[in-house]
């Protein structure tokens, strides 16, 4: 099994997403022995955003007459597209950043959202071609959104990782989120606490399904 591990935090060691996000990566080898983890850290070699260079995506004779730019650019999509394809698990580390995800993760989607690869059009309309994966997506924000209906429809964050994810034809997608992060100590160890509960449940279930599985 594969499994690609994802931050996209900028705060580095204070960060809550990534803290999120080993604690899964961490039950998920302990609970699936043998897994192999491939890591990206999007801070730190997050790919540039589109531009007349790197939009589009070509291959074999389509790539035939590119630029130097173009085909250097062309290498990391296809670098990016590659690796998450051969993923079994995808665990993705997105902190809220104004109501939506970080630009280095945003950078990232749109570079494995390549027609052909993972969706395609139909005459019947887009078709997901990512399918039969695990996403799990470390979901960190400073206030709290899931529970408040005032502040739901601020939320561009899950909302927005759960459409691209389902367009790529993806339907296994959990969240462990930590919220009110920011609402002071007590809240940010409630947080915390609940995160841990639900990352657990997670990977024990996730096991429990492939025991079933290989037994029947």
């Amino acid at each position: 099994m594969k499994l690609l591990h994802i931050d996209s935090s900028a705060l580095g060691g204070n960060s809550v997403s990534r803290q999120l996000t080993q604690s899964l990566v961490d039950q998920w080898r302990a609970t699936h022995p043998g897994t192999v983890v491939e890591y990206l850290d999007l801070a730190a070699d997050a790919p540039s955003h589109l531009s007349l260079d790197s939009l589009g995506f070509r291959l074999g004779p389509d790539a035939q007459g590119l630029s130097e730019v173009q085909r250097q650019e062309n290498a990391v999509s296809e670098r990016l597209v590659s690796q998450f394809l051969a993923a079994d698990v995808v665990v993705v580390g997105a902190p809220m950043y104004n109501f939506s995800i970080p630009t280095q993760l945003k950078a990232w989607i749109d570079r494995i959202a390549q027609a052909g690869r993972t969706f395609t059009y139909t005459e019947k309309g887009p078709q997901g071609l990512a399918g039969g994966k695990k996403i799990i997506v470390a979901s960190s924000r400073g206030g709290v959104y899931s529970t408040n209906p005032a502040l739901a429809g601020l939320d561009h964050q899950e909302s927005y990782l759960r459409t691209v994810f389902g367009f790529f034809g993806i339907t296994d997608v959990a969240f462990v989120r930590a919220e009110g992060v920011a609402m002071g100590d007590e809240a940010k160890a409630r947080a915390l606490g609940a995160a841990d509960l639900r990352i657990k449940a997670l990977t024990a279930a996730a096991a429990n399904e492939e025991t079933a599985a290989l037994a029947a």
